[in-house]
C-alpha cells in the first residue's frame, strides 16, 4: 500500500504522485486514469528496484490537513 497525492495540473491533466518513491509521479486526462496510472508506475518502480536488488523504500508519508 502506498499514499498517493492527486490534484488538478495546470494542463487540465490530473497529477498523481507517490512522495515515499523519488519523483515517482504520473498524470490522466480524468481522475480515475491517473489513479490507475499511478497504480501502474508504482508497481514498476518496485519492479525495477526489485530486479535491480535495490531496497525498496518504506511508506513513510504522512498526510495532514492543516486549516488556515
Amino acid at each position: 500500500m502506498r499514499q498517493v497525492i492527486l490534484y488538478p495540473g495546470e494542463d487540465g491533466y490530473w497529477v498523481a504522485e507517490c512522495p515515499s518513491l523519488l519523483e515517482c509521479i504520473s498524470q490522466g486526462k480524468a481522475r480515475e486514469d491517473a489513479i490507475a496510472n499511478i497504480r501502474e508506475a508504482i508497481k514498476g518502480y518496485v519492479r525495477a528496484l526489485e530486479d535491480d536488488k535495490l531496497r525498496v523504500p518504506e511508506e513513510r508519508f504522512e498526510a495532514l490537513l492543516v486549516a488556515v
